[in-house]
């Protein structure tokens, strides 16, 4: 035993910013267990909910990048996807296995999730929460304070480090416990159900599955970019196009080496952006191809640009 178990009981608790989570906290810190709320943020999905939502019931967030090894997760998921493009097992398989390795190496004495059984079709359900527990590596380990009463006793209950009678039995798709419960605890700022992963919604996984399928090998910041305009694919070439002032500035900064932007500049319209995922510049682009590109860049401003002067002036940068 540990000189931070004999002092005090700690655990690393999975914070999302939804009430679940808040109430997981919540619940712990009613033991005088130290609950360090952590938060993951990737390609898809940040830490502003979570943030905004600790701040609020006085937690002190933890935030882990989890970029790269979750874009590998999104590409090949091994227990498959749910709606849309969103891998919810493995993405929460991998959330859960760097909890635990944060919590081998900086003495945590477990985990916890603010899961609650059969709340998610895909991965609340019973079979989901065994997967995920064997699968990470710790299983016994994570603890579910909302639910933990229809589930096995976690070694952290058994060893006295938690009260399993401060715990709760709560099940299925409904709020209302969880409202109650935060009624009871005196959580005042409710956070709206909401899903903060794009890879949940479906206009965005269209364009993802036309990304991969077009360039398989794709990066973070391809998979970022599609999120600000209109996406089209033409002749291996992807065509953003913003949809207002804000589009306009995220695909300046978001455009990069070997992209083309165009920017109206003597009437209001559409940025545009081009990245070239077939041949690139100097590996077999010929004059004539580069004078295509201009040309498109040009035709898609003035196409979804509206009172254009007789003689616009459009600005075009190659990012190179």
């Amino acid at each position: 035993m540990n000189r931070r178990r004999k002092q005090k009981t700690t655990a690393l608790v999975l914070f999302s910013g939804g009430l679940d989570s808040i109430l997981a906290a919540k619940i712990l810190r009613a033991q005088d267990i130290d609950a360090m709320p952590v938060c993951f943020e990737s390609y898809f999905f940040s830490a502003a909910e979570a943030r905004q939502a600790a701040a609020a019931n006085g937690l002190d967030l933890r935030v882990e990048d989890i970029s790269k090894s979750h874009l590998a997760v999104v590409k090949n998921p091994r227990y498959g996807r749910g709606a849309a493009m969103n891998p919810c097992i493995d993405c929460h398989l991998l959330m859960l296995k760097t909890a635990g390795e944060i919590m081998g190496r900086e003495g945590f004495d477990f985990v916890a999730t603010g899961e609650v059984v059969g709340q998610r079709p895909m991965s609340q359900t019973r079979r989901s929460l065994e997967i995920i527990d064997r699968q990470s590596g710790l299983a016994g380990k994570i603890l579910r304070p909302l639910s933990a009463k229809l589930l096995m006793p976690t070694e952290a209950e058994i060893n006295g480090l938690v009260n399993r009678d401060g715990l709760y039995g709560l099940s299925g798709r409904s709020r209302r416990g969880q409202l109650a419960l935060a009624k009871k605890i005196g959580i005042k700022n409710i956070p709206q159900p909401g899903g903060g992963c794009v890879l949940t919604d479906a206009e965005y996984a269209r364009r993802l599955k036309e990304l991969m399928a077009n360039c398989p090998n794709f990066d973070g910041a391809a998979a970022r970019l599609l999120r600000y305009g209109r996406a089209i694919w033409q002749d291996g070439r992807l065509v953003m196009i913003a949809r207002d002032q804000k589009e306009c500035q995220n695909l300046k900064v978001m455009a990069r080496r070997g992209d083309w932007l165009f920017e109206p500049q003597n009437f209001s319209g559409s940025t545009v952006l081009i990245r070239n995922f077939g041949k690139k510049i100097g590996q077999g682009e010929t004059l004539a191809s580069l004078g295509e590109i201009k040309k498109m860049g040009q035709d898609f401003v003035r196409r979804y640009s509206k009172k254009i002067p007789a003689h616009p002036d459009i600005l075009i940068t190659d990012q190179q």
